[in-house]
């Protein structure tokens, strides 16, 4: 009965465990009832509570407003949850880094003379084959720019059937020249971008633009549920960030 009584009030913590936090200018709180509730795009019932409490360390770690689009929890069937990051987010975060000046970015094609060619936009000819994306992201003070190259074979996104998604199938010079550039970003600035992907980069079968996580919610009191403070959960419930990000974090469904 004592195990059965201790486990339970650890299940209790868990649903009551509340995040206050900073993001930009805005205040954010956010509670796994608030995350399951609101904030998960596709079946929410099957979230489990080690995704959950993912998604809610990297947002208060990395300071993203998830009812902004900065951050996105999507679960489809029983497999793993992807956590992205809306591309706003990697761009508001590069811009408030002192040594940040600028990028270029575009997309390489083999060339109707079938030479490789680097070329800035997504500009691709009929006669031209798309086979990558490139980013050059300019930092103070670096001799030359952090630059990414990366493949569309690597990255592009495909259904369970092998054939190539929507998003991808429609508009692949956006989607590649959007992967360079977001690493070009986070190998630029490491600490500020630290655990944080775009949709296209970890084949969600979506991309940034489509998820469309509600805007302008304010939980209600039933939502949160703390007429008095939330209990502090024990050190050994909340494992460090490093941890919840290598997969060690205790909790289970």
């Amino acid at each position: 009965m004592a195990v059965q009584n201790s486990l339970l009030k650890q299940e209790d913590k868990k649903k009551s465990l509340v995040m206050e936090f900073k993001a930009g200018d805005e205040n954010v709180k956010l509670s796994p009832k608030i995350v399951k509730s609101y904030l998960v795009s596709g079946d929410a019932e099957k979230v489990t509570d080690q995704e959950v409490m993912m998604f809610m360390m990297l947002c208060k770690n990395q300071h993203l407003n998830p009812f902004l689009r900065e951050a996105y929890l999507i679960k489809y069937g029983n497999q793993p949850a992807t956590i992205v990051t809306g591309k706003s987010a990697f761009e508001k975060r590069a811009n408030r880094c002192a040594s940040y000046e600028g990028f270029e970015a575009g997309i390489v094609v083999v060339n109707a003379n079938g030479e490789l060619e680097y070329r800035i936009g997504t500009l691709v000819l009929p006669s031209e084959t798309l086979v990558g994306g490139w980013a050059d992201v300019f930092v103070k003070d670096y001799k030359k720019p952090v630059r990414s190259v990366v493949s569309l074979d690597e990255y592009i996104g495909r259904k369970n059937d092998g054939t190539v998604n929507r998003q991808w199938s429609g508009k692949p010079a956006t989607m590649i020249r959007k992967v360079a550039k977001m690493q070009a970003l986070r190998e630029a600035f490491p600490e500020d971008l630290q655990g944080m992907y775009a949709a296209e980069e970890v084949d969600s079968g979506i991309s940034d633009e489509q998820i469309a996580p509600p805007i302008d919610i304010t939980p209600s009191a039933e939502v949160i549920e703390h007429s008095e403070p939330a209990p502090e959960p024990p050190a050994a419930e909340l494992d460090s960030f490093d941890d919840i990000m290598t997969g060690e974090f205790t909790a289970n469904a």
